[in-house]
């Protein structure tokens, strides 16, 4: 055979590099689409879960295999402290690996979080940048790793590194670009769980919160409960009234009511509305004898829980110290003393009496508290003035005065707290003494209940809406006797 002529080797030889050129194309190809079905796997991964525990390890394990890497970690960076930190971390020392925080900067991984740039690293040990804080916890070797920023909005949120090319092999620059393709939905996906994460949070925190409140004010009802199972419902003697015990208070069953107390059933009305659930005004009334009726009206300087339990405390001991032949400054001087050994920083006014329904004396004593009015048959008012002492639980060695005053078959006697006089509307502006006096004058012929009820409707109305400040009560005691 005959040499080839040059023309038909040229052409073979186009031929052989076209297919060349075709055969490397397909594998450029296929490679691309290899690479886009990772990158499509991992996507796929990231977005199989929303809890960010679960997407931390989808995340190890992927990037692990994708880049055919012996390990793999996520290093988040904690803003506030300026820090990096392992989220996750498995094997038997994944809590020693959590106890480890890098500072912006350190290491290759808090290098690449400070600059934002990624690294392709093949000896590990010999970089400047290396760190042995997390190899020497775990004791294990490091040659080669990639690490590249963790991005979203701008922001490093971690950093992604892989460790240990499989089969004594470094990492290419394809691994390099894979990890960063990788990394840029990685943050994404992560960012989202985090977010979440806190939403679910606030959610408990908020559900927390609810059951909180709600099991406060099912305990602020039984102590309102409980408060105003302190306070008389009816006119008793002082044989029915608590006793105490070294056990504490024992309620003595209440007796059937005699005929004096059902002749005196129509001479008290009493009224109280606390700012809050519980309060600390206070009122209580019970007969000392056949004709006397004491009663007594009280407000601790405070609102709320503490001033409730301080009103307790004082309702207990003038219950446990009144005495038939014992005056009202000699019971208020007792209380005190008892009250004052408490240490507490609260305080109560206070006003009591003793009320003779068949003369109409009046012996009473004042601890600091808002001038009572006695209501006359014609209207006219006139305070019940006499020697003040001070709050109840003030100074130790108190001595409480008696005054006296006679009151006439009909008339009464108005007590109330600071609740009453003291209330403002929005602006501010307190109801005041003269306005509770015009009111009571103006409507003193008004039925016992009737004229509380005026009392305080004229209270909120001029209050207008607006919010209670101070705990309200009342108290009116009528003369039924000749």
């Amino acid at each position: 055979m005959g040499e080839l002529p040059y023309g038909w080797m040229l052409a073979f030889l186009v031929l052989l590099l076209a297919l060349g050129a075709v055969e490397w194309r397909r594998r450029t190809a296929e490679r691309e689409l290899s690479r886009t079905l990772q990158l499509f796997e991992v996507s796929q991964e990231m977005n199989s879960t929303i809890y960010k525990q679960d997407l931390l390890q989808k995340i190890m394990d992927t990037t692990s295999r994708v880049t055919d890497a012996e390990a793999s970690s996520v290093i988040l960076v904690d803003t506030e402290k300026g820090e990096l930190f392992f989220e996750l971390a498995l094997g038997e020392k994944g809590g020693q690996i959590r106890e480890i925080r890098l500072a912006m900067g350190e290491g290759i991984a808090g290098w690449v979080a400070q600059s934002g740039e990624s690294v392709k690293i093949d000896d590990a040990a010999s970089d400047s940048r290396w760190s042995s804080k997390v190899a020497n916890r775990v004791d294990y070797p490091t040659r080669n790793l990639m690490c590249v920023p963790m991005t979203n909005k701008g922001e490093i949120i971690g950093v992604l590194q892989v460790l240990n090319k499989r089969n004594g092999k470094h990492f290419s620059d394809k691994d390099l670009k894979l990890l960063q393709s990788i990394a840029s939905p990685t943050a994404i996906s992560l960012e989202n769980a985090m977010l979440y994460e806190a939403l679910e949070k606030s959610i408990q925190a908020l559900k927390d919160t609810v059951a909180a409140k709600e099991r406060m004010e099912s305990e602020l009802r039984i102590a309102s409960d409980i408060q105003l199972g302190f306070l008389p419902q009816r006119v008793t003697s002082l044989r029915s009234i608590p006793a105490l015990s070294d056990a504490g208070l024992v309620h003595d069953s209440m007796d059937a009511p005699t005929s004096s107390e059902l002749l005196m059933a129509d001479c008290v009305r009493s009224m109280i509305r606390p700012a809050r659930e519980v309060g600390g005004d206070f009122y209580d009334y019970f007969m000392v004898g056949d004709s006397k009726l004491f009663f007594t009206l009280g407000d601790v300087s405070d609102k709320g829980i503490p001033a409730a339990l301080f009103m307790a405390v004082t309702m207990t001991l003038i219950k446990g110290k009144m005495k038939a032949n014992m005056t009202p400054g000699q019971l208020l001087t007792e209380v005190n003393r008892e009250l004052y050994k408490d240490e507490s920083a609260m305080f109560a006014t206070i006003f009591c009496g003793v009320l003779d329904m068949v003369t109409g004396e009046l012996i009473y004593s004042d601890g600091g508290h808002c001038t009572p009015y006695t209501v006359r048959e014609g209207g006219g008012l006139e305070p019940l003035i006499g020697v003040k002492g001070l709050p109840l639980g003030v100074l130790e060695d108190m001595e409480y005065s008696d005054n006296t005053a006679c009151l006439q078959h009909g008339e009464r006697i108005l007590l109330y707290t600071d609740g009453i006089s003291e209330a403002e509307d929005v602006q501010l502006q307190q109801y005041g003494m003269t306005r509770l006096r015009e009111l009571v004058g103006s409507e003193h012929h008004l039925e016992m209940d009737a004229l509380m009820m005026r009392i305080l409707q004229d209270v909120d109305s001029f209050t207008a809406g607006a919010k209670q400040s101070d705990d309200i009560a009342m108290l009116l005691i009528k003369c039924v006797g000749k």
